[in-house]
């Protein structure tokens, strides 16, 4: 209860904003901000739960998105997200919640890895080095797989 109660507190009490901070804004000046994106929401629901005793960790993947009904779904509309995985008790175990949208983790939340924070599951890693300007975009698709049986 707890644990839902600081979700749910987050998704309320904050503001999406993906121009607020960036992956270096600690979770101290989000929280002051009372803004950010799920990367920073996420930190903040960990640091708060780590206050109480409460053993949390960092979830990065991807949260398929359902359109409205009678809408077509929007291709490159799903990006990477974070969300928090919490321990709650023996007989709960450890489950997840997404502070972004004040919810329990579900179906479409898509695991890509668990880590302390954003340092550890960064979706991308590296260096390119190269002369003269480059632009990068990506995007990502997440669609359902019906298998047939055979």
């Amino acid at each position: 209860a707890t644990v839902l109660d600081l979700c749910n507190r987050i998704h309320r009490d904050f503001t999406y904003d993906g121009e607020a901070t960036t992956v270096q804004t600690r979770a101290s000046d989000a929280f002051g901000l009372k803004r950010g994106v799920c990367q920073d929401f996420s930190h903040i629901m960990i640091a708060g739960l780590r206050g109480l005793g409460i053993p949390a960790g960092y979830v990065s993947g991807f949260l398929r998105t359902i359109p409205p009904k009678g809408k077509p779904r929007l291709e490159g509309a799903d990006a990477m997200h974070a969300w928090v995985k919490a321990w709650c008790g023996r007989d709960a175990g450890w489950q997840e919640f997404d502070p972004t949208n004040g919810m329990r983790a579900s179906n479409d939340h898509i695991t890509v890895g668990y880590g302390r924070d954003y340092s550890d599951v960064a979706p991308i890693v590296g260096v390119l080095k190269t002369t003269g300007g480059q632009a990068a975009e990506q995007a990502v698709d997440v669609i359902p797989v019906v298998l047939e049986k055979l």
